[in-house]
């Protein structure tokens, strides 16, 4: 990592088309992924959110950033292709929330507990058993990564009330 701040990317909202497109896996030793990366991690804290999927930046690559604890020491995670290899029957729900879809919320039941495979930026095969928020994290990341938002989760009547409030909402922000 440089010293200098890296370029913060642009956050695409909804309805832009690439964050229903499937992202493409990441090539081993793809150079562009450790500045990307980089510069995923910084958008994501200034935004500030727990989680940022490359498409959400307009990169539709198999890559993903998440820290769960970005007010404490922040222990940022990169996953390169990450995928859900078990998901327990056990269900949770959460208020979940999108650097994509700005100030709205929605409970979202998800398995509780996943187990994540994916390769770091030196090519290692990582993986973690998670719960909690970063279980949740972790399968909303990757939902992006398939073209599925949190949305897409939640009843029609509640997805299509948000969905109508968000674009007022961007509506009247680009009006200011």
């Amino acid at each position: 990592m440089t010293t200098d701040a890296p370029a913060l990317l642009p956050i695409l909202y909804v309805p832009d088309p690439r964050l229903r497109a499937k992202a493409k896996p990441v090539e081993p030793n793809d150079p562009r992924i450790p500045a990307l990366a980089e510069r995923m991690l910084a958008t994501m804290y200034k935004a500030p959110g727990i989680g940022l999927a490359a498409p959400q930046v307009g990169e539709l690559l198999r890559l993903v950033v998440v820290d769960v604890h970005p007010e404490e020491k922040p222990v940022p995670m990169v996953l390169v292709n990450p995928e859900i290899v078990a998901a327990s029957t056990e269900l949770a729900t959460r208020e979940e929330g999108c650097l994509s879809l700005p100030n709205q919320f929605a409970e979202v039941t998800r398995p509780a507990r996943v187990k994540v495979r994916w390769t770091d930026l030196t090519g290692a095969r990582k993986e973690v058993e998670a719960d909690g928020l970063l279980a949740a994290c972790l399968q909303h990341e990757i939902d992006h990564l398939n073209g599925v938002l949190f949305v897409d989760h939640i009843s029609a009547l509640k997805r299509n009330m948000l969905l109508r409030k968000l674009a007022k909402e961007l509506k009247a922000k680009a009006r200011d």
